[in-house]
């Protein structure tokens, strides 16, 4: 009876360590689980951009641009990308021997997208601000812009402060948004992520008007009738530039050169005759909004 008794005590024990031992060894997985994961995270948030070398290597290019914001990006009735930025993203792609491949990206986005080295390049009608140029490097600019708001012509906002108590539709990230929230915090800010979005949010009446760049309100409102750009020109003249991961110096300076030498063609002026006069016909002049050589005049 004692000798069972014995028995039977060590086999507890024995059952006891084992337990221990196999949850030791679980914890161990779980916890190196977590370091591994949290490694795999941290080395996604570094993102490497990749030099000038390794993207001819590869055979390919990718440049972030819209695919909602017509008609600088956009993707056409056959799923093709369409568009001033895109035009420039083309010739991009085939001087340096390369195939293109086009990400489509959000306003908010677009430093993200370079951070994370998503991207080579955004040529997605972005702004430079010093806010941002903290952030990733700008190359020399081709393009000229200023805030723009449009909204219906039956209730046509003219001057800013005309829209104190009332919601103004914006899309997260962008100079408009930055603008307002400075200036008018009267201002009632209804923010959405994609540039669709946010139209169809005027068109629905959910706000009393939309501001964005005022080549883009332009270009929507001729193309919807009903709607007018009642302030054509609200804050300072800023320029659109391509940009690149901070620090990609290589990539950077190429950029510029090339931008340079597309001015001696007059590039940009044959890329608006191709994808901006349909849109604008003679609601806007050329001069007013494209910049050649990298020279703003």
């Amino acid at each position: 009876m004692i000798k069972l008794k014995k028995i039977t005590t060590l086999l507890v024990a024995l059952l006891v360590l084992t337990v221990a031992f196999v949850g030791c060894q679980n914890n161990s997985k779980a916890d190196n689980s977590k370091d591994t994961e949290k490694n795999e995270n941290t080395e996604t948030s570094k993102g490497t951009a990749r030099s000038l070398d390794e993207i001819k290597e590869s055979g390919k290019i990718v440049i972030g641009v819209f695919s909602d914001k017509k008609p600088f990006g956009y993707v056409d009735e056959n799923g093709e990308y369409q568009g001033y930025d895109v035009y420039f993203g083309n010739r991009i792609a085939k001087d340096l021997g390369v195939e293109v491949e086009y990400v489509p990206v959000e306003a908010a986005s677009r430093v993200e997208y370079l951070v994370t080295a998503k991207v080579d390049i955004i040529l997605a009608n972005f702004t430079v601000t010093e806010e941002r140029a903290e952030q990733v490097d700008f190359a020399l600019p081709y393009m000229k812009v200023a805030l723009g708001v449009v909204s219906p012509e039956t209730s046509l906002i003219t001057a800013p402060e005309q829209l104190n108590g009332k919601t103004l539709i914006i899309s997260k990230g962008t100079t408009a948004e930055t603008y307002f929230t400075e200036n008018y915090p009267e201002v009632k800010l209804l923010k959405f992520d994609q540039y669709s979005e946010a139209y169809a949010a005027l068109l629905d009446g959910r706000g009393d008007a939309f501001s964005t760049d005022n080549t883009e309100v332009l270009a929507w409102a001729i193309e919807n009738p009903g709607f007018s750009v009642g302030i054509d020109s609200l804050g300072s003249l800023d320029t659109i530039a391509p940009a690149v991961q901070k620090g990609n110096t290589e990539l950077l300076n190429w950029l510029n050169e090339e931008i340079i030498a597309l001015g001696k063609e007059n590039f940009f002026h044959t890329n608006y005759e191709e994808t901006l006069r349909p849109v604008y016909g003679d609601a806007a002049d050329p001069d007013s909004l494209v910049v050649e050589g990298g020279i703003v005049e």
